[in-house]
């Protein structure tokens, strides 16, 4: 629903080009929260001449590669080697390539982004220095002040920063 929402109210803000067929990757529920978040936007499945308003929607349950349509109470079943079933699984299996790999991006991001870089003073050497001193940020925490001092390259000033930024 959230993210149908936030998509075209972008196209709608933005005029940009409308899409030829919306597919969801899911069955009934996942449709009907599509199509309703659509209605919201005042996007509907009508015959006017606003080509808004002409887009198919519909839903591919994977289970059973379902096709949900809008209005049908049974799902579609295509044959396991019809071509359009094919198509709309081709598609649905790239989206979740690039889902995984920008999910699997944002992870990597936060993973490098340690509370140690927002301390001044401590570049990536000092970083690098604590860390195979102490092991992880947690026992950088406990550290004592003389025990901060007793890392190379780092100066008073440094300690003090370190532990009045993440000190325990």
């Amino acid at each position: 629903r959230e993210v149908i929402r936030r998509r075209y109210a972008k196209v709608i803000r933005e005029e940009l080009p409308w899409p030829d067929l919306i597919l969801i990757d899911g069955g009934k529920g996942q449709l009907n929260a599509a199509l309703g978040s659509l209605q919201e936007l005042g996007v509907g499945m009508g015959s006017s001449s606003d080509p808004k308003t002409e887009i198919p929607v519909i839903g591919l349950a994977k289970q059973q590669e379902q096709i949900f349509r809008p209005g049908a109470s049974e799902p579609m079943i295509l044959p396991p080697n019809h071509p359009a079933l094919h198509l709309v699984q081709r598609v649905r299996d790239e989206a979740h390539r690039f889902a995984v790999a920008y999910h699997r991006k944002l992870r990597e991001k936060q993973m490098k982004h340690s509370i140690l870089d927002e301390i001044s003073g401590l570049g990536p050497k000092r970083r690098q220095a604590l860390i195979q001193h102490f092991g992880s940020v947690e026992r950088i925490r406990e550290a004592s002040l003389d025990e901060l001092l007793s890392v190379r390259n780092i100066p008073r000033h440094v300690a003090l920063a370190i532990r009045r930024h993440i000190g325990g």
